[in-house]
């Protein structure tokens, strides 16, 4: 078997673990499935990925041409990460009311499906129908985790419960409603509405108030503290920690290594700062400038129609630029929408959502409005250049086009790669000339140090046992983000042990190897030629992106 047919054979098996995931990528031949949660479903996944890796391991990489070589450490490096994130255990304690965790993101993401032909629709009812298997089979999970001392954090648990009571709440603006066949679908709209509705009031309502009632009843009375947020307070937490810090960074470093490489950077953002802020507000003192970011009414959105008409503008103004600085360009254009009401108060502040592959769904830049007056308007430019353009949108929207690799290579789903490349998008659109004025570039500084925190406090929480609130005090001390958005920020890194980590890790390493590069090269480095390199390759773990542009330099050498 070749290493491409190790790759779709890997492919095929993360979809058969993650079919609704398949069907937002615009792969349609799983529409009657849910992932299975269960102890014994998770254990077939991984018995299934370790025998792939298995034939992976035993191809000789020097046998292999450049290409095929990139793929099979992509292959390991993907089972790898996932058997991680399986060993991990996550479904049993990861009880919150964000996408992180199954039950939200599950009815979350449901609704992004399109159905553009009969077999959708009736995939779409199939698997409303299996949602009350797939949410008992998390309850059991939680259950279980109770019992050998891997509890949910109570806050979130509580959290949870309220983000399903409101649910239960509106049922006339179900969020599951939404999917509607597209006209010239072949679709018997009415019939199809109506067996929809009746298995919403039927099957899932119950289901969700019975999962509602057991996070209640059963989960949250046995949560950790609010001083016991991090993954060390469980059985095995650092062995786990450790595990998803790897495959997040996919790097070895250490959480004592991380910790202080998100101070040193803070610590180096002090200057820019001060040249920033004496410009826009007379000082250089770096508590006068976050403490006037912080309060100043003027930096704050009227409304939520402010706020996307910004990250529109912005998006427009990058999409003209991007020419000089890309060879490679997606073929569509980045859509915004507000993140729906309905997930709103747990979501984050901002996320992207690539586009699917069969063209049902466009990439969209999902921007949260929920309170949008708290929120801040001095951060929105750097943020839509991180999700939108040139950030997610281009680097995920162009790997989906690169027909000449394998479809693992197009879709893997690398943390450090995907989101470094995002925050190195921030710095970039500096140099792209981009930020509008000085306050739209202290919302880039201000960006930095929310992901340099991330460093420190992720770690902080889930390997040196801190509490929420002392996560939130560093935070509050050492950015300009408002509290509302601090506060949702910390409950993501208790939900998402090690994530935060990737995106600093993985924008430092994409520098690094700019830098040298371009030292190597001297005058012959072209920088466009150099992001196309980047993201021409598809996903990479750091390591292997390093080898692939020192390879570049010295063809171009």
């Amino acid at each position: 078997m070749t290493i491409a047919q190790l790759a779709d054979e890997l492919i095929d098996a993360l979809f058969d673990a993650a079919p609704l995931e398949a069907s937002l990528l615009g792969f349609r031949d799983r529409e009657d499935r849910l992932t299975d949660y269960t102890e014994a479903g998770e254990a077939a996944v991984d018995a299934r990925l370790a025998g792939i890796a298995a034939r992976a391991e035993a191809v000789d990489p020097a046998g292999l041409d450049a290409a095929d070589r990139i793929t099979r450490a992509v292959i390991l490096q993907q089972i790898e990460t996932e058997r991680d994130r399986l060993a991990v255990r996550g479904v049993e304690y990861t009880v919150t009311d964000s996408f992180f965790a199954p039950a939200p993101a599950t009815l979350s993401f449901l609704p992004m499906i399109g159905i553009t032909e009969p077999a959708h629709a009736d995939g779409y009812l199939a698997r409303l129908a299996g949602l009350p298997a797939l949410l008992d089979a998390i309850a059991e999970r939680h259950s279980a985790g109770i019992a050998a001392g891997r509890l949910p954090v109570r806050r979130l648990a509580e959290a949870t419960v309220e983000h399903f009571t409101r649910y239960l709440a509106g049922p006339d603006d179900d969020p599951l409603r939404r999917p509607e066949p597209a006209p010239g679908s072949g679709v018997d709209a009415a019939g199809f509405r109506a067996e929809r509705d009746r298995l919403l009031a039927e099957v899932v309502h119950p289901a969700v108030g019975r999962y509602r009632d057991a996070v209640a009843a059963d989960v949250a009375p046995h949560g950790r503290p609010d001083d016991r947020g991090g993954l060390c307070w469980l059985p095995g937490g650092d062995e786990f920690y450790a595990k998803l810090t790897k495959g997040h960074t996919t790097t070895t470093r250490t959480p004592d290594e991380l910790h202080q490489i998100g101070l040193d950077v803070l610590a180096g953002l002090t200057e820019e700062y001060a040249a920033v802020g004496g410009r826009v507000f007379g000082t250089g003192e770096l508590s006068e400038i976050l403490r006037r970011l912080r309060t100043d009414p003027a930096l704050r959105w009227r409304d939520a129609d402010e706020l996307l008409r910004a990250a529109r503008s912005a998006i427009r103004r990058a999409e003209q630029v991007a020419p000089q600085w890309f060879g490679r360009l997606p073929s569509q254009s980045c859509v915004v929408e507000a993140v729906p009401a309905a997930e709103a108060p747990g979501a984050p502040g901002a996320y992207y959502m690539q586009p699917a592959m069969d063209g049902s769904r466009p990439g969209t830049y999902y921007a949260n409005t929920y309170e949008a007056e708290k929120r801040d308007r001095y951060s929105a430019e750097s943020v839509a250049f991180h999700e939108g353009v040139p950030g997610h949108h281009f680097q995920l929207t162009i790997a989906q086009e690169l027909t000449d690799l394998p479809l693992l290579r197009r879709l893997a789903s690398v943390t450090a790669f995907d989101e470094g490349w995002g925050l190195y998008a921030e710095r970039l659109a500096d140099e792209m000339g981009l930020y509008s004025d000085d306050i739209a570039r202290l919302g880039m500084l201000s960006e930095d140090s929310m992901r340099a925190c991330r460093l420190v406090v992720d770690t902080g929480l889930h390997a040196k046992g801190w509490s929420r609130q002392q996560a939130v005090d560093f935070i509050v001390a050492n950015t300009a983000t408002s509290r509302v958005e601090i506060e949702t920020e910390v409950d993501r890194y208790i939900s998402a042990p090690g994530q935060a980590l990737a995106y600093m890790v993985g924008r430092l390493e994409i520098q690094r190897i700019r830098a040298e590069a371009a030292a190597a090269l001297g005058d012959r480095f072209d920088v466009k030629a150099f992001h196309d390199v980047v993201i021409g390759n598809g996903p990479l773990p750091m390591g292997v992106l390093d080898e692939v542009v020192r390879t570049w330099a010295v063809r171009q050498g």
